[in-house]
């Protein structure tokens, strides 16, 4: 188990006018960089905090915050695969629950200043006390318990409701969770009723005490509109479509949490307590939870520090090259230019593509200072960075160029020898192919070792993924550079061998293919869609062929075939469907398209399938292609593979990406006769 850093709660006196208050300051003793959070230390270190406190005898009020942007991000997670029982899991919660309540039954006033960050249990400690104030610049509060496969189950659950309602606490615990854990800032939470007042950064900490000084004096009046409980059923079948359209199920965290937020109203608050217990103690030691803390760590520690990547100092990127201004050419020079504020060349061929690229960056720019993401007053001097153009000279001092024209090697090799007799010898050469080989582009170039994949995912400014591809002769140094580039535009890239249709790509046509003989043997589009979504994917697979488009996707399974044409032989079906131009199987009414069901050739006799048999396959063939992949060292562990589900196909966090559910499903024994993670 790894050890706690411990947040201390740290006590100090002031002598107010109207009494003394203690002023407690929740801090681990490092930056903001690594927030405080609670594990048994931290317990510990409350606990003795209020017994200093109560031993002083004439303590009036006591003031709660944080270290410097933060104030606390709740519960521990590093030692959540080491609880393997009910038993531990009920004590975790007990205890945080006591130790919490020391606050709420204190015989003095209390008041919590949200200073920073404040999430799960760093928000739930807040809700014990009797006031809150909260800053304009808390940019992050929130409940991801129900994201990552828990409750808020030191409080939350039972005392949001009661202070602001159900339909806010079903909105945070819920709905925000379960929408890729949205976070709000402090001046929603303000808005909700979640905090008494609303004060700005420089002066916070002096205002809080102001307030608590009023209260002491009678002074400050504090009044909230009592909770809306009279359409609290509605809501929660609200909230329960919602999670069953996230989840399908298979987490049975959200519908925990509904249960108790729609009890709050006739319960007390130790009846709640022991609700949240009761969920704790299910939920904390489940497949699901240790998926999500092995998920949650993957995210917030492995995939800031990539695996594989040389040390060394980037070269620097002054000016970049867009080749293409086709859709995602244009992304690609609308996010560059976003983040790196730098010259970007764009070029295409034909001015009417120039113009249509320049029309989309300008779009976009406008619709998002509308928004107020960008002050509208930057916009014409970003406007003024593009450089759009049909002729290569322009991209001569370009220190970063990607091509995004079309997915065809022979193009692909002829542009980037063309542009290679224009640009310096240091100017990286990248590629944002999504299946071709990175070897064979840079094959007949000069110097190959300054080619690089640099393969985005669609919405380009979305999908946070960016797998890096190396070649055989990529040098370090552009190794070096593009994962700087890539860290500096704010993706979450991982080191990726020259392989065919790379990770993401590669797995899920892998389990395309699985889908579309099932539907070929006999089964029905809905029933595979339903029997598959059911595992938990983000969603159903002949909707995301849709979303991906018929057309990319067999490109992506021709690359495949050729380079394994066992597993991944394609159907005929799905080359009609490509020839007769058809956007997906579903039509604008969500129902088959008549057409398709027409020439879709299906097995005579069919062979029907159970959705467990569905399943089963589906799940047996990810299993084989994970293992192939780390056997031919695609990436270089199974974490590298789930941070690429996780980043570039929404897999879920209680999932684990992919691995960690193959292993608690018993799918990589069944192939393999080993874990992916032999320790869980």
């Amino acid at each position: 188990m790894p050890e706690e850093l411990v947040t201390h709660f740290k006590d100090t006196y002031y002598d107010s006018p109207a009494g003394k208050i203690a002023i407690v300051t929740m801090d681990n003793g490092e930056d903001y960089k690594k927030p405080n959070s609670f594990g048994f230390g931290a317990m510990q270190s409350l606990n003795e905090c209020m017994d200093r406190i109560e031993a002083q005898g004439d303590v009036k009020a006591m003031l709660l915050t944080g270290k410097v942007f933060i104030f606390a991000v709740g519960a521990d997670l590093t030692g959540v695969p080491d609880i393997k029982t009910r038993e531990q899991a009920l004590e975790i919660a007990q205890n945080g629950h006591k130790a919490f309540k020391r606050i709420m039954d204190a015989p003095f006033l209390t008041v919590a200043a949200i200073n920073g960050a404040s999430l799960g249990g760093g928000f739930e400690i807040s809700l014990y006390c009797d006031y809150r104030t909260i800053s304009t610049g808390v940019g992050v509060l929130g409940f991801p318990e129900c994201f990552l496969g828990l409750v808020p189950g030191w409080g939350g659950t039972t005392l949001t409701p009661k202070l602001a309602g159900p339909e806010k606490a079903l909105q945070l615990i819920i709905h925000n969770a379960l929408n890729n854990n949205k976070m709000i800032n402090g001046k929603k939470a303000f808005e909700m009723g979640l905090a008494d007042r609303l004060y700005e950064p420089v002066d916070f900490l002096d205002k809080s005490i102001q307030f608590v000084e009023g209260l002491l004096a009678g002074k400050e009046k504090v009044e909230r509109p009592k909770p809306d409980w009279s359409n609290v059923d509605a809501l929660c079948d609200q909230a329960k479509a919602v999670a069953d359209s996230k989840v399908h199920g298979v987490s049975p965290a959200p519908y925990r949490a509904i249960e108790i937020i729609k009890k709050a109203k006739d319960i007390t608050v130790d009846e709640g307590f022991a609700m949240e217990d009761e969920a704790l103690a299910d939920l904390i030691p489940s497949p699901t939870m240790q998926a999500g803390a092995y998920s949650f760590d993957l995210t917030q520690r492995r995939a800031k520090r990539p695996v594989g990547v040389p040390e060394g100092a980037p070269l620097p990127i002054q000016k970049v090259g867009i080749l293409g201004a086709g859709l995602m050419g244009s992304q690609l020079a609308l996010l560059f230019l976003r983040r790196l504020s730098v010259p970007v060349v764009i070029k295409d061929i034909k001015q009417e593509f120039v113009d249509k690229g320049m029309s989309y960056i300008s779009g976009e720019l406008n619709r998002q200072a509308e928004k107020g993401r960008i002050d509208p007053g930057r916009v014409p001097w970003m406007l003024n960075l593009v450089e759009p153009t049909l002729d290569y000279a322009d991209m001569a001092d370009c220190d970063f160029i990607i091509e995004a024209v079309l997915e065809e090697m022979p193009i692909k090799k002829k542009v980037l020898a063309e542009l290679e007799n224009v640009v310096k010898e240091t100017a990286i050469l990248a590629t944002n192919t999504s299946s071709l080989s990175i070897n064979e582009m840079a094959s007949d170039l000069k110097h190959p070792e300054r080619v690089i994949g640099f393969h985005f995912f669609n919405p380009v400014a979305v999908m946070p993924l960016l797998e890096i591809i190396k070649a055989d002769k990529t040098s370090d140094q552009t190794l070096i550079t593009a994962f700087s580039a890539g860290k500096n535009i704010r993706k979450k890239a991982i080191l990726v061998k020259d392989a065919p249709a790379f990770v993401v790509n590669r797995l899920l046509i892998r389990s395309m293919m699985e889908t579309l003989k099932l539907v070929d043997e006999g089964n029905d589009f809905q029933e595979v869609d339903q029997a598959i979504f059911a595992l938990g994917t983000p969603m159903p697979p002949f909707m995301l062929m849709s979303l991906v488009g018929p057309a990319i996707a067999l490109h992506t399974a021709e690359t495949l075939e050729v380079a394994f044409p066992d597993r991944f032989q394609i159907s005929d079906n799905l080359k009609e469907l490509v020839a007769r131009k058809k956007p997906g199987v579903y039509g604008p009414d969500g129902q088959i398209d008549p057409e398709v069901k027409e020439f879709w050739k299906q097995a005579d006799p069919p062979k029907k399938s159970t959705p467990e048999e569905m399943r089963e396959r589906v799940s047996v063939a990810l299993t084989d292609e994970a293992w192939r992949m780390l056997d031919e060292g695609v990436v270089g562990a199974p974490e590298e593979l789930d941070i690429a589900m996780i980043f570039g196909a929404g897999y879920p966090f209680y999932m684990g990406g992919l691995t960690k559910y193959l292993d608690y499903a018993g799918y990589s024994e069944k192939v393999k006769g080993k874990k992916f993670h032999p320790e869980t």
